[in-house]
């Protein structure tokens, strides 16, 4: 092996533990997240500019900023003081984690089988409002962040399986024929 094949080989291991750097710091930035504006006391979704966070993590601390936030862009000049909640529980204001923490030893209140852990991008998880004569099920993603815990109080928790089911028979009934079991 030459100098010239060494060093280039040196120089690309470097920039990859440098790009892996970059992707965990960025991995971790990403995702809506509830915290509660210090200026109005009330739950707001907030999103972290996760390629900022992952760029400046690079040089040390990662530097948090908003890109997203409920209360914009009427309010996009405030002065991201709920950055320090994030920065004291980065995961545990994360909105897949309080809705993870909910499901944790969950059943589905339609096929009673455990609801277990979720996987997010794949099979999101679900919900139905009891309240609700005709039991629409929700994905998660339907359901505003500021709404997340209103929710958790007032819905029960669906497996993918039943979600699928219940949306297929909500949109097509006429392709749907329920026979007694």
């Amino acid at each position: 092996m030459t100098t010239g094949t060494a060093i280039l080989l040196a120089l690309v291991a470097v920039v990859a533990a440098f790009a892996g750097w970059a992707a965990r710091g960025y991995l971790n930035a990403r995702g809506e997240r509830l915290i509660e504006c210090p200026e109005t006391h009330t739950p707001e979704g907030v999103r972290v500019d996760a390629g900022h966070a992952a760029m400046t993590g690079l040089m040390g601390r990662p530097e948090l900023r908003l890109s997203d936030c409920t209360r914009w862009p009427e309010n996009r000049n405030c002065g991201q003081d709920c950055l320090s909640q994030i920065q004291a529980a980065p995961d545990g204001c994360l909105v897949r984690s309080t809705v993870a923490r909910w499901y944790e030893g969950k059943t589905c209140v339609l096929c009673h089988r455990p609801v277990g852990e979720r996987e997010w991008l794949e099979h999101p998880p679900a919900l139905v409002d009891l309240r609700d004569q005709s039991r629409r099920t929700r994905s998660w993603q339907d359901v505003p962040a500021t709404r997340i815990h209103d929710a958790l109080d007032t819905h029960a928790p669906i497996c993918w399986n039943c979600h699928v089911t219940e949306t297929f028979r909500r949109e097509r009934p006429e392709l749907v024929i329920d026979r007694p079991s």
